[in-house]
């Protein structure tokens, strides 16, 4: 139990929400609700604070239900979700800001929030002024804040605003200066949410940097953000909320995973449909696309990172002109990994009547463990504008799973290092 630092038991919050008030089509009706609203108004004060057993009311709300969950100290954890999933109110709970309704919370250790935009600043104090207050709040010594806070600023990039009133910050300056107080504070366990989406990329970047810096010496981190790549990068483990509900707590890969929908399985098959393509051409249409393995088998994983074919074929209808395919790699987050065009011989290229058929073959031990999307298109060429004859979104969907390669690098490398990791030529000498 000693390398607990959150333990969660059955945690539920609920809220009285406001529902739209009843309207008169008569004089009369309106005349009586004038002298019933007195009464009324007593009614709703009491209802504020008190709740019926009841939980289908209409105006109450379960921002969180029934949530339990453990953290192990050291352990980064990303939360994702939808707006209103209930992440930020799990937070406060977890931060001790709101009380829950029901449940149980157990923490151990120091813990620092970081949960909106300047939280604890004061708009008419300093810079300077409002490092000393804040970090007082968050349970630092004058001592400890006298010898961290030279590195406060210098993290924050607002020197030359130090001694400037925080009402005049911009919001990006406000968020440098709060996370640089909470992340000096090398709390044992730290709450993140989703403020570091007001900063540019660099400090984005800086901030990564310093949480990863902080799990690395033991720390506990909970995560909060919209930025996938960012959580898939620093988090080993994430917890996917829907509807206050915690709805997979597990790696971050299959969280995310499941996030983004991408094992839905009219993807995975991907024979196009209507909904799939964004352009067609009258006299071309595209019949299927699908993963293959070597033997011409369908396939949406490939294990030991095999040969893997992209099967393209589409029915041409008096199209005369040659026609080229061509195939976008995506990574999980929408990135443009690489693209492939056909090349050489392409005077008469797919202009047969019929169903043609082309395959992309990539070779073996190309990718890095992960989740991947394709998108293609077919065009006719031209020395000054190609003929866009069928193009798609991301209609297919397929998982990298390299044993090899996690036993080689580890489980987290092999993840967000890099998408591409092509088995180049290598040498080796003793010397």
């Amino acid at each position: 139990m000693n390398d607990i630092a959150i333990k969660v038991e059955n945690l539920s919050k609920r809220y009285r929400i406001g529902l739209k008030e009843k309207t008169n089509d008569t004089f009369s009706g309106a005349l009586g609700s004038i002298l019933k609203s007195p009464f009324e108004n007593i009614k709703k004060l009491k209802k504020l604070t008190k709740f019926d057993d009841e939980n289908s009311c209409d105006d109450i709300i379960w921002a969180v239900k029934d949530v339990s969950f453990e953290v192990k100290k050291g352990e980064v954890i990303g939360i994702i979700g939808a707006n209103g999933a209930g992440k930020s109110t799990l937070l406060k709970i977890l931060a001790q800001i709101t009380h829950p309704t029901s449940g149980r919370v157990e923490l151990n250790g120091r813990i620092a929030s970081l949960l909106e935009v300047g939280t604890g600043f004061h708009p008419e104090l300093t810079g300077r002024e409002n490092i000393y207050l804040n970090g007082t709040i968050l349970g630092m010594t004058k001592k400890e804040i006298d010898r961290k806070f030279d590195q406060m600023i210098d993290f924050s990039g607002v020197e030359k605003f130090i001694d400037t009133p925080v009402k005049r910050y911009s919001s990006g300056m406000r968020v440098r200066l709060a996370f640089s107080v909470a992340a000096h504070l090398e709390p044992e366990i730290l709450l993140i949410d989703e403020v570091l989406a007001v900063g540019d990329a660099e400090f984005q970047k800086k901030c990564l940097g310093k949480i990863e810096g902080i799990s690395k010496k033991g720390r506990t981190i909970l995560f909060v953000s919209h930025n996938m790549a960012a959580v898939q990068n620093i988090c080993a483990r994430c917890i996917l909320i829907d509807e206050g509900t915690i709805m997979i707590d597990d790696d971050a890969e299959t969280a995310l995973a499941s996030y983004l929908n991408v094992f839905d399985e009219q993807v995975l098959k991907s024979f196009c449909n209507e909904f799939s393509l964004i352009n067609v051409h009258e006299k071309v249409s595209l019949n299927s696309v699908r993963l293959i393995d070597p033997a011409g088998n369908e396939i949406n994983t490939i294990s030991n990172n095999g040969k893997m074919g992209i099967e393209i074929i589409y029915t041409n209808t008096f199209f005369n002109k040659p026609i080229i395919p061509s195939v976008n790699v995506y990574n999980n987050h929408g990135k443009v990994l690489f693209s492939s065009v056909r090349r050489g011989q392409y005077k008469t290229d797919g202009s047969t009547s019929g169903r043609n058929k082309y395959i992309l073959w990539l070779p073996s031990n190309f990718f890095s463990n992960g989740i991947f999307n394709v998108g293609i298109s077919l065009f006719s060429p031209s020395s000054m504008s190609s003929e866009q004859i069928v193009q798609t979104g991301k209609i297919l969907t397929f998982k990298v799973v390299d044993k090899d390669l996690t036993d080689i690098i580890g489980v987290r490398s092999s993840n967000v290092a890099t998408s591409l990791r092509p088995q180049l030529e290598w040498t080796y000498e003793k010397n």
